[in-house]
């Protein structure tokens, strides 16, 4: 039931559109051409910084990540309405349907990443080999324990969507992504540190 949910959830996700499935590559690499050009190219953020440019688009794929996942989740146990009361089923089936199309959209993201990587001649250490998958890991069980909660939430209270709309929103901006973190003042840094995705990123 799980593999069909998924299935189903990826291909009507890009039903309707022309290019399709290339809409999972396109859309984070259209952020950061635009993020990359104002940011790092007109007001000189993250200068001094090595493989910036990687930086902020792993930051974007990460971001994105946990924005899928939750986001998506929200609103996943009320749109599958007519499938619960049809079938008995555990209903967190559901929401992790919609964390696994995230993570294959992720997966399909850190190819576009390893071919920056090429471009731009940065080459990972090995202890970054070792930590990244550790970091998912992490992400992933952070973005699935926000969904179960947010997806349990929006059953009774609809109003929960527009308020994670706007805290993903302002979480962003709070994220050292578009900036490096030694960009803050020493108090803040601390304060950042605090929030577990800048942890990860």
């Amino acid at each position: 039931l799980l593999r069909e949910i998924v299935i189903s959830d990826f291909k009507l996700r890009y039903e309707s559109s022309f290019l399709g499935y290339l809409w999972s590559l396109l859309r984070p690499l259209a952020i950061f051409a635009v993020l990359y050009f104002v940011f790092v190219r007109f007001l000189k953020v993250g200068e001094g910084v090595p493989h910036f440019a990687i930086y902020l688009l792993l930051g974007i794929v990460l971001w994105n990540f946990f924005v899928e996942i939750t986001v998506g989740s929200v609103s996943s146990i009320s749109a599958k309405s007519d499938l619960i009361r049809k079938i008995n089923f555990p209903k967190y089936v559901i929401v992790l349907a919609t964390s696994f199309s995230a993570l294959i959209n992720l997966a399909l993201n850190f190819v576009v990443i390893f071919i920056f990587m090429i471009i731009f001649g940065a080459s990972p250490t090995l202890y970054a080999i070792i930590m990244i998958p550790l970091l998912i890991i992490e992400l992933y069980l952070l973005g699935l324990g926000f969904a179960f909660m947010l997806a349990a939430s929006n059953v009774k209270f609809k109003d929960i969507g527009y308020i994670w709309d706007v805290g993903i929103q302002a979480g962003f901006y709070a994220t050292p992504i578009l900036y490096p973190i030694t960009m803050l003042p020493p108090v803040a840094q601390k304060i950042s540190i605090l929030n577990p995705m800048a942890q990860i990123i």
